[in-house]
């Protein structure tokens, strides 16, 4: 499982026109799902990104949580991010998973993400053509592999 993590002051999600989900003030989470991805990943990734302390405290430095600061997530999915281009110039999207695994981890996602924040998040709909708009602020943009645990 794949996760970019870009902090925002304002993001959304607009599906065929209309929009879908907006937040502001938190993260906008990109995810790709691949196939060896389990439960663990799950709750393992959610943890860290509801605690990763990429938030300013009142010294102006990154050492409050997105939990901390009462934020909210947007979570949209992404199978590009598993996307390799080791040969010619069209990417390859072999790893990443099809529907029937995708779909129920990234529900799962969704409530775990939900349950660690202690709120609802927003989310973008698997697999729709979907235009994603944020201000990252910082920039901040970080990127993590749950098969890069250790």
């Amino acid at each position: 499982m794949r996760a970019v993590i870009q902090r925002v002051k304002n993001a959304s999600v607009t599906i065929g026109g209309r929009q879908k989900s907006a937040i502001q003030d938190g993260l906008l989470v990109l995810l790709g799902i691949e196939d060896a991805d389990t439960a663990d990943d799950i709750g393992w990734l959610s943890s860290k990104i509801v605690n990763l302390r990429i938030f300013n405290d009142e010294n102006g430095v990154m050492n409050r949580s997105i939990k901390e600061i009462n934020g909210d997530i947007l979570l949209v999915s992404q199978f590009t991010l598993h996307a390799s281009t080791k040969k010619g110039n069209r990417p390859s999207y072999i790893r990443a998973s099809k529907p029937d695994h995708a779909i129920p981890m990234y529900e799962a996602m969704i409530k775990q993400l939900s349950t660690d924040l202690e709120k609802e998040i927003g989310t973008g709909s698997f697999g729709a053509d979907m235009k994603v708009e944020l201000l990252n602020d910082g920039p901040v943009t970080i990127w993590i592999d749950t098969k890069n645990k250790e």
